[in-house]
């Protein structure tokens, strides 16, 4: 057997010694760092209910672009939306009714599109969409939307990522933190208004602090956000697939 020089055995142990102190004094700092639900993120999590809000709403504002989706209730109906947004258009399709229909805006040009069921129940027509209906001629269709026509102001909301976003992210109340959660394996901090009746909101606490789940107040609906700042292009539909109906679309 050969024989450790007792110089190495000192430094060895000595080593071992700083180790074991090094270990010891982390654990009492760190309170046994895994048990620190905010290390490694971003540390929103450790600011007042208030500050969060701000820097989401920022984050959001700052964002080019965004996909949502979810359930919206305004004037007593439901909406089902599944939406891409960005400054200078906005595409996706939007549920009411047991109707689904798309929507499509470039710039301020606002296109709706849906099938002849949708269109007969429009216009009122019993035809089933037969091929000289307004039904048949409108299936499939891009239709352009007058501004002057009450469905511009009605559906282009909910393609303009500003407007549906301050209409969206506003909690109601007093606010507060409500604790660390998980969205979709992203970990969250929630904030709650008037605790939880006036909504919440979950928000990223890795990377931006994007919003990431929107519970509104009173029931009026619920709404996950993602891809946020990913781009996408919005363009006009070809002239073959487009119809200009005049100054007002058949009375929805």
């Amino acid at each position: 057997m050969t024989a450790i020089p007792q110089g190495r055995t000192r430094r060895t142990a000595r080593a071992t010694a700083i180790c074991a102190l090094a270990v010891t004094g982390v654990a009492v700092l760190g309170g046994c760092g895994g048990d620190d639900p905010d290390a490694g993120t971003n540390g929103v999590g450790k600011l007042p209910a208030e500050q969060i809000q701000t820097k989401t709403r920022a984050a959001a504002d700052g964002a080019a672009a965004v996909r949502l989706a979810g359930t919206v209730v305004t004037s007593g109906r439901t909406y089902q939306l599944d939406m891409r947004l960005k400054e200078d258009g906005g595409s996706g399709s939007v549920t009411a009714q047991g109707a689904t229909f798309q929507l499509l805006r470039v710039g301020q040009q606002l296109y709706l599109k849906a099938d002849s069921d949708f269109w007969s129940h429009a216009s009122g027509s019993d035809s089933g969409g037969g091929a000289d209906s307004t039904a048949g001629k409108l299936n499939g269709k891009y239709v352009k939307v007058p501004q002057a026509d009450p469905a511009y102001k009605k559906f282009s909301g909910f393609t303009d990522k500003s407007v549906l976003l301050d209409g969206l992210l506003t909690l109601h109340g007093s606010l507060a933190t409500d604790g660390h959660h998980d969205q979709s394996g992203t970990p969250t901090i929630r904030i709650t208004g008037d605790n939880g009746s006036g909504g919440t909101l979950d928000v990223s606490l890795r990377g931006t602090p994007y919003p990431l789940r929107l519970v509104r107040a009173g029931g009026a609906g619920a709404l996950s956000f993602s891809d946020w700042g990913k781009d996408f292009t919005v363009t006009e539909p070809d002239q073959g697939d487009t119809v200009d109906y005049g100054k007002q679309l058949p009375t929805s």
